[in-house]
């Protein structure tokens, strides 16, 4: 038997079956699906006919920083493991997506260490209920940040997207941030002025309502005052400030992940890059060395998001997987098509093996890392993934459903992800039988 650990067993014959599976040597990813709960417009059904194979969830109606209780851990596993009809769903939460980590604790204000004793408690409760990977991130005030979350493309579908120049409209025009024109190239300024006198009225609200919508399937929803009031508690907060909080964070909490055998992974920063005046501490190869040496435990490890990570065009995806490798916990694998080569620029989220990301050669350092953790002989030498984002098509337009997260999007990534998995097992098959390096 092959145990993931806190995920899945299963005989090692009978997990995929295809023919490179005969060596024991390679096989695949553990592919799993985001899931919203039961107001999810993907259904269990859908998933489990999309071939993912566990589910990645969280609590989303909590309150960051209160406590992930047994009973809500106990519900949410429930319902997971069952259709609405009752009949045995056959999946099973195998990754929190996100515990999230409050502001009190990024700023280390107010009620943090109270905070920080309610995330240890919760790690407790996870590990109690056999879940032991979570993802979160360190990123201030806002999650991930788009300006358009249904952008039209050639073939009729839509993406979502982040414009710099609709951003620099939010910033300096609607936001008014003071100072924000700084923040952008005298060029930038100009055509955000001349975006902004051009825009219409349902635009500029969209415009607010697609940046700060907050948390993605929490109920954390900012308003623009939030927001203003949000930002000036940061005036004082340099990105070595944060950055130290954020170690002082990892201090509090990853001995006792380390204790459970709980893997933490940090997302990092999206879009890779400062946004209204906030740093960053999750966006480059150096920042997560930093972060990942700082506190250095198996337990302390990082979410690799192809596409976060490759819409800065100076991260070396490649050079990253074969220097975090070993702490890489969970991935996330989307592309992005950048506009340009600015290191602060426009992207749209593409199709998964087309755009800049590069995702075949992604993949297989990937799949390289798993069997290298596998003659190692680590427990969890298996890596979760999931296919993130995703382009509306087909039915998805007009569902309304989770932005980023379309069902029959997804379910086409997840298919050409799957393939690409198979044609590395095919070639490692191959090389193992003629002996080729």
């Amino acid at each position: 038997m092959f145990t993931l650990r806190g995920v899945v067993s299963l005989p090692v014959a009978a997990h995929k079956g295809g023919p490179g599976h005969i060596f024991g040597k390679f096989i695949d990813m553990f592919q799993t699906w985001r899931w919203f709960g039961n107001t999810d417009r993907t259904p269990l059904t859908h998933v489990r006919q999309a071939g993912a194979e566990g589910i990645v969830t969280a609590l989303h109606h909590l309150v960051s920083g209160d406590v992930w209780s047994p009973a809500e851990i106990e519900k949410r596993q429930n319902e997971v493991r069952s259709f609405v009809d009752g009949t045995p769903s056959g999946l099973d939460w195998v990754v929190v997506e996100s515990l999230v980590v409050s502001e009190a604790i990024k700023q280390q204000a107010g009620d943090y260490r109270t905070h920080f004793a309610n995330y240890r408690q919760s790690l407790e409760n996870l590990a109690a209920a056999g879940i032991h990977t979570v993802c979160y991130n360190f990123m201030p005030v806002i999650d991930w940040t788009r300006t358009h979350l249904a952008w039209p493309l050639a073939h009729g579908g839509t993406a979502m997207r982040f414009d710099l120049v609709d951003f620099a409209v939010f910033d300096i025009h609607l936001l008014a941030r003071p100072g924000a024109e700084k923040a952008f190239t005298d060029d930038m300024v100009a055509q955000a002025a001349t975006r902004f006198a051009a825009m219409s009225g349902d635009r500029k609200v969209g415009l607010v309502a697609n940046i700060v919508a907050g948390l993605p399937g929490s109920n954390e929803k900012l308003t623009l005052d939030q927001v203003r009031e949000h930002l000036a508690l940061y005036d004082d907060i340099s990105r070595d400030r944060l950055a130290q909080n954020f170690i002082d964070f990892l201090g509090e909490i990853i001995p006792t992940a380390e204790r459970l055998g709980v893997r933490m992974c940090c997302h990092p920063d999206d879009p890779p890059f400062e946004l209204l005046g906030m740093p960053r501490v999750m966006s480059t190869h150096a920042h997560i060395d930093h972060v990942l040496g700082a506190v250095n435990s198996k337990s302390n490890g990082l979410t690799f998001c192809s596409g976060s990570l490759s819409s800065r065009p100076d991260n070396d995806l490649l050079a990253m997987i074969d220097r975090f490798g070993p702490k890489i916990h969970f991935a996330h694998l989307r592309s992005v098509k950048r506009d340009g080569p600015a290191i602060a620029g426009s992207f749209f989220e593409d199709e998964h093996l087309a755009g800049d990301t590069g995702m075949v050669e992604v993949v297989r350092a990937l799949m390289g890392e798993e069997a290298r953790r596998r003659a190692e002989g680590r427990p969890d030498w298996q890596i979760p993934m999931r296919p993130d984002h995703g382009q509306d098509i087909i039915d998805d337009l007009g569902r309304s459903g989770q932005p980023g997260y379309p069902t029959i999007g997804r379910l086409k990534g997840l298919a050409e992800l799957r393939g690409v998995m198979a044609a590395v097992e095919a070639g490692a098959m191959t090389a193992t039988m003629t002996g080729a390096p």
